[in-house]
């Protein structure tokens, strides 16, 4: 069994004396802490605290955090504080420890809610010391490797949450060793007889491949000491759910994913790998289009190295990684390599972009937490996020960013600011205008255009792919319906109150407060939006405003200013809106109806749907208003015309430059031959109004042979 002692004695190759007697001391007080505590498998529960160091220690990780995993359930399963951790053992270790430990005091309604839960709080840890989430992975890898003594539907469970949050999380954070482990295990945890059977596969094909692997390596091997190239050729392993979801997702039988060869080549130093390259692509033939430098430009979790695919001997595709030494300490530690140049391990900063960008990804994941309405919509953008294949490309200055596959303009302007992703109005990609949901290509640079007052728009949530945009636009369109069913919901209610000869402004601020008591609501703003939203009645509001601020008594007078109609302008935003059924503009009668959850639909006063019997019936007669149109309207209205004329070559032509000319838009066009001489067209045309409406049919009536000519309406 491991203990201890053969803990200490590793530690020794890296850590000072003082510090390893430090996490000694961590050790015994965790013993004495956990003691007469079993796990599931019958073994005293501190062998797992000293198993969650000893995988801490193989990456060189600092004495700190293999104190925080000695001490990681202490919080949890014991009745030790916090307090008296930060006593014995100092701050930091006292706030690795608490991040690490999980929520357990809440009781949340089901496993879903609690789980996200549990990953917020470790991102607040995770944001005031990223060791936090080395550490929970360390605990999370030793429980994976100790699951068979529980459940298998438990198993499963904590296997797909595995899969699809720390494994992604240790991929993100470059921590590869760690990433590939996680995942085997929870592959065999989830199909463990698919897990089984690949595993005899491999296990037979390497013993048919060893002698083709061992000429490709020698031959490697030779041409880097002909020459003179400092450089070491091992062969490489496939992971079994690697090679399961290349022949699920591939449609490929075992045979042709074993068939491809893979190499890595350690070297010294940056130069050395390319001249490797360039002996190796003498050596073998590459195949075109499979090369790819992650040394110039490094993926997101800031792993480095060169990548070629070649024609080996009798055909054979070889896959070749070359990297320095650095970089493949870099490619299996990740993050975790920093610690091994703070501990004085290396004389390079391997890692220190790594760090940078780690800490850039966390403070970008407090910030989705920010926008994200509830825990479970935050762990589904996280999942999101995590660790798409990345395409690169440049602002107009020339600095690199990383996107994931698929990401639009859209997505691009939100890496770079929030602020810059909510005002875009248009973009260049390469100097040339592109449309905002154009999908990007590496290479590509981006220059946004921006407009003060520009807001997004709801159907770019149709096409951005990045956590961040969705959260953002979400959370800005949350914001600006707020805001706008506020305004709507006070012009309301203070017309509903002009009866009562009162306004809102007017009312004594201590009979608003009972009043809001009654109505169940928790301020002004709140009691606004649901009457803008059509959630709440306005007269009923008002009549319980009223008798809070004059008594129940108060008589209800009639006429006066009750009959004064809301003007609207068209550009009231989400909250107003226009039916699509009978397309109102700016001169027909109009009146409004509250639909709930809606806000305000316009609609025109002879609209079927309003003077129709059984829609007042449904509807409460209190929620239909009177509308006015202002008088400074400055926005296009959709109207849609049928238009009966004669078949002739080039109408489509006339129609759209008579359109053109009188100064309208056509939204739309589509033609009907009803026999071989008679067409209909319909038209959606985009109008100031009734007016410059009658003008465009004027016109479109002095085109010969026109015959009916009529607005649509349901």
């Amino acid at each position: 069994m491991f203990t201890i002692d053969d803990l200490a004695d590793r530690l020794g190759g890296y850590l000072p004396s003082d510090e390893i007697q430090q996490v000694k001391r961590a050790f015994y007080y965790a013993e004495q802490a956990h003691d007469g505590q079993r796990r599931r498998s019958g073994e005293p529960y501190v062998t797992h605290p000293l198993a969650v160091a000893n995988i801490l220690a193989n990456m060189h990780m600092d004495h700190q955090s293999l104190m925080a995993a000695m001490l990681h359930d202490v919080i949890e399963d014991t009745g030790v504080s916090k307090k008296a951790l930060e006593a014995q053992f100092g701050k930091p270790v006292a706030e690795l420890v608490d991040g690490v430990s999980k929520l357990t005091q809440i009781t949340f309604e089901d496993k879903a809610v609690a789980q996200a839960e549990n990953f917020q709080k470790m991102v607040l840890a995770m944001s005031r010391d990223i060791r936090v989430i080395i550490v929970k992975l360390a605990d999370r890898l030793h429980n994976m490797r100790t699951l068979g003594a529980l459940r298998p539907d438990k198993k499963r469970r904590i296997a797909r949450e595995t899969l699809e949050i720390y494994a992604r999380i240790a991929g993100r954070l470059g921590i590869n060793t760690i990433r590939i482990e996680l995942e085997d295990l929870s592959f065999q945890a989830i199909h463990p007889m698919r897990s089984e059977r690949i595993k005899r596969a491999v296990a037979k094909a390497r013993g048919h491949r060893r002698s083709a692997m061992r000429e490709i390596q020698s031959s490697l091997q030779k041409s880097l000491d002909d020459d003179g190239l400092n450089g070491t050729v091992i062969g490489r392993q496939k992971h079994l759910l690697s090679i399961y979801k290349k022949m699920r997702d591939q449609r490929k039988p075992f045979v042709e994913i074993m068939d491809v060869f893979g190499f890595r080549i350690i070297t010294e130093d940056v130069a050395s790998c390319y001249r490797i390259l360039g002996v190796v692509h003498n050596l073998y033939k590459p195949v075109p289009g499979r090369f790819k430098d992650y040394i110039a430009i490094p993926k997101a979790n800031g792993y480095q190295s060169l990548h070629t695919t070649l024609f080996g001997p009798r055909g054979m595709p070889i896959e070749v990684q070359i990297r320095t030494r650095e970089m493949e300490a870099m490619a299996n530690n990740g993050i975790a390599a920093h610690w091994l140049y703070k501990a004085g391990q290396t004389s390079h900063p391997i890692a220190e972009g790594s760090h940078a960008r780690a800490r850039a990804w966390v403070k970008g994941l407090l910030e989705m937490q920010r926008h994200a309405g509830d825990s479970l919509e935050f762990i589904e953008h996280v999942k999101n996020d995590l660790f798409p294949d990345d395409i690169y490309v440049f602002t107009p200055k020339g600095d690199i960013m990383e996107l994931p596959q698929g990401a639009t303009v859209i997505d691009f302007a939100y890496t770079v600011h929030t602020d810059i992703g909510n005002n875009c109005i248009a973009c260049r990609i390469d100097r040339h205008l592109a449309p905002l949901s154009t999908r990007l290509e590496s290479g590509q640079t981006l220059e946004i255009i921006t407009a003060p007052g520009a807001k997004p728009n709801i159907t770019w949530l149709n096409f951005v792919t990045t956590a961040k945009a969705r959260s953002a636009i979400r959370h800005a369109l949350k914001y600006q319906q707020q805001t706008e069913a506020v305004m709507l919901g006070r012009r309301l209610l203070n017309k509903a109150l002009a009866p009562f000869d009162t306004s809102l402004e007017e009312l004594d601020e201590s009979a608003l407060k009972r009043a809001f008591k009654e109505l169940d609501v928790s301020s002004e703003d709140a009691l606004l939006e649901s009457l803008g939203m059509g959630n709440r009645m306005t007269h009923v509001v008002a009549r319980r405003l009223v008798a809070a601020a004059h008594g129940e008594s108060y008589e209800h007078p009639v006429g006066g200013e009750g009959s004064k109609a809301v003007m609207i302008s068209g550009s009231e935003g989400m909250v107003i809106n226009f039916a699509r059924c009978c397309h109102p503009l700016p001169g027909d009668p109009v009146v409004g109806h509250l639909s709930t959850g809606k806000g305000l639909v316009v609609h025109r006063a002879e609209c079927k749907n309003v003077v129709d019997k059984n829609f007042a019936d449904k509807n409460d007669p209190d929620k239909l208003f009177a509308l006015e149109w202002s008088d400074t309207i400055d926005e296009d209205f959709p109207v849609a015309l049928r238009i009966e004329i004669e078949s002739r070559r080039g109408l489509v032509a006339e129609l759209a430059g008579l359109v053109t000319d009188a100064d309208a838009n056509i939204e739309r066009i589509g033609i009907e031959e009803r026999d071989a001489h008679l067409s209909t067209v319909n038209l959606t045309l985009s109008v100031k109004g009734r007016v410059h409406l009658a003008r465009i049919i004027k016109r479109i009536r002095n085109l010969p042979n026109v015959g009916k000519i009529t607005r649509l309406a349901n």
